[in-house]
């Protein structure tokens, strides 16, 4: 008999309650796949399957409805020994740095509220952003940044991650471009000079590769390591730069610039916030993803 792990119970119990696998790995914060793997596990240590697909979602066989209450008894009764209900975090009273590797984007678009909301509800955490780099896995899992935020599908092995919301792309001109006014063709976009940001954790990737796929180029002026100056840079030249949807929002209400679809459609991609696995059950750390996923969740809908 396999031997079993606790954290695969937990994954047991959520997919009893959701009916889904990729629904009760949302909600541990973990990938489908080790959901899906853990899941296997405890078919191979039951020998049972516990779930079978069917249109009403994943139904529990008899065997897994007998060891449902046990299961979720055994896990209430190992957290009460855990003590977590005595160490649960008080954002009131709490003083914490929280420290978050971050995208420039995210600085600009992520951090006011996140402040503003503090400030109400925890006037003793102090937040330290940092930019994410090759360095921020490590600094993860040494517990010296609590959260990364952005797209960073480098982190895999021994890290959480959970979407907070969905991103595009959409292209940046000046309100006073000679021959770009309100929309922008694929000929113009391909004559016209473009900055082009260098940055990492935006998913600017992918803008790369739908441009290769549809053949069509950028001819880069000028290269930029940040997305912080460049409206002013598009305000006061003929260069047109493409950005994240919610960033080209905000930067058109500081600056006289037009905000465009880009000449051929581009991708979503998720904006994740990501997480250790030794950090999966500190209190404060899961306080600040609840209060993440709380403040983000509907950022999709709300920049509509």
């Amino acid at each position: 008999m396999a031997k079993l792990d606790i954290d695969w119970l937990g994954v047991f119990v959520e997919i009893y309650k959701t009916r889904s696998v990729s629904r009760a790995a949302e909600r541990l914060g973990i990938a489908q796949a080790s959901a899906s793997i853990a899941l296997n596990k405890l078919r191979h240590h039951f020998d049972d399957r516990l779930f079978s697909r069917t249109s009403q979602g994943m139904e529990p066989t008899p065997r897994a409805q007998n060891i449902y209450p046990e299961i979720q008894e055994a896990l209430l009764r190992i957290e009460k020994a855990r003590g977590t209900q005595h160490d649960a975090f008080s954002p009131v009273e709490a003083t914490r740095v929280f420290r978050i590797a971050m995208t420039d984007i995210s600085e600009v678009v992520l951090l006011p509220k996140l402040i503003n909301h503090l400030q109400r509800t925890a006037p003793g955490l102090v937040v330290e952003a940092e930019n994410i780099s090759f360095a921020t896995r490590r600094s993860l899992e040494s517990g010296n940044v609590d959260l990364a935020v952005g797209f960073t599908p480098d982190l895999d092995a021994g890290f959480y991650q959970q979407a907070l919301f969905a991103q595009s792309f959409v292209c940046l001109a000046s309100l006073a471009h000679p021959r770009i006014q309100g929309s922008v063709s694929r000929r113009a976009f391909s004559s016209e000079g473009h900055i082009v940001v260098t940055t990492s954790g935006t998913g600017h990737s992918i803008v790369d590769k739908v441009l290769a796929k549809h053949r069509i180029e950028r001819r880069a002026v000028l290269r930029v390591p940040s997305f912080l100056g460049v409206a002013r840079i598009v305000a006061q030249t003929e260069l047109l730069v493409v950005v994240p949807k919610f960033l080209g929002s905000a930067l058109a209400l500081q600056e006289r610039i037009q905000v465009l679809e880009t000449p051929v459609p581009m991708p979503q991609y998720k904006v994740k916030q990501h997480w250790h696995e030794r950090f999966n059950s500190d209190p404060g750390n899961c306080w600040l993803r609840k209060t993440m996923m709380d403040l983000y969740a509907g950022a999709a809908m709300d920049a509509e």
